[in-house]
């Protein structure tokens, strides 16, 4: 990652160091680094891997719980240390256009999971190796982790980052989401509790 540059970012959560991470396919796409504090690679680090949603992350969409968990990581992040990572993987994956077209056939009566498949994707297409390299780039094989996501924490672990704690990240539903939180949880095995839902 010679290509990386970083820079002083203060935000209305806290004051962090910012990294990007070009890539060659994407060098004006970077993925996203968030540092708050010093990373002591000799502790758990406390890590949020956050996929870019641009309708919950800057429109603050209800349709998702993206941009809430978005506010919560770097507000938790701030406060007690640790990395953000922003993965330029919009939609799980299947990109903001493809997205948009799964909203609508949403509205039509399907889920996130029947949606995405009828467009001709998986459920979930997002791939976690640049966050395992921004993870290696700084050193840390250990991490206290933001997320409700299993799939995550799989990534991590096959790639030898330990998970010394997973933090659940668990965002009251609205009525527009109820159903799509429901969905993470059913049939995409997020651990989120059945009593909020």
């Amino acid at each position: 990652m010679d290509s990386t540059v970083s820079a002083f970012l203060p935000t209305q959560y806290g004051e962090f160091k910012i990294f990007s991470f070009p890539s060659v396919e994407h060098p004006n796409y970077p993925d996203i680094a968030l540092v708050s504090g010093e990373l002591n690679a000799q502790q758990a680090i406390l890590l949020r891997m956050h996929s870019e949603c641009l309708t919950g992350d800057v429109f603050a969409s209800k349709r998702c719980d993206c941009g809430q968990q978005l506010t919560a990581s770097l507000d938790f992040i701030a406060k007690h240390g640790g990395i953000f990572i922003y993965l330029r993987q919009e939609g799980r994956g299947i990109g903001l256009h493809s997205k948009i077209k799964a909203y609508h056939k949403q509205e039509l009566g399907m889920d996130t999971v029947e949606a995405n498949t009828e467009l001709g994707f998986l459920p979930d297409q997002r791939d976690y190796s640049a966050a395992v390299n921004i993870l290696n780039y700084f050193g840390i094989r250990q991490v206290q982790l933001l997320t409700n996501n299993p799939d995550k924490i799989h990534a991590l672990e096959l790639a030898g980052i330990q998970i010394m704690d997973r933090i659940p990240l668990v965002i009251a539903s609205n009525p527009y989401n109820d159903h799509y939180l429901k969905t993470k949880r059913d049939k995409m095995g997020h651990l989120l509790p059945h009593q909020d839902l």
